[in-house]
């Protein structure tokens, strides 16, 4: 299983109904963090009912603890965008 699988799996316990994950650990080559074989630098936009009415900072603790040991390591850096439906529909 590769780590993005990994992340995506975890990530179910949210039910995302959109999910987006980019690799960016090309673009920190030499910075703090980054490994030769990358998957340490993400992006990730998440849309998910279960982040409806709630604050920026409790979106980001719920995908924090979906992902666990993996923001110690293999993940260094994570760019988050955390929408409920309604704010992602427009």
């Amino acid at each position: 299983m590769t780590v993005a699988d990994d992340i995506r799996r975890r990530l179910d316990t949210l039910a995302p109904s959109h999910l987006e994950l980019l690799d960016e650990s090309a673009m920190h080559a030499g910075h703090a963090g980054a490994t030769p074989g990358g998957n340490t630098h993400w992006r990730l936009t998440i849309v998910s009912a279960a982040f409806e009415g709630k604050p920026t900072v409790a979106r980001h603790r719920m995908v924090y603890d979906a992902l666990g040991e993996l923001m110690r390591h293999p993940i260094h850096a994570l760019s988050i965008s955390a929408k409920s439906p309604n704010e992602f529909g427009g």
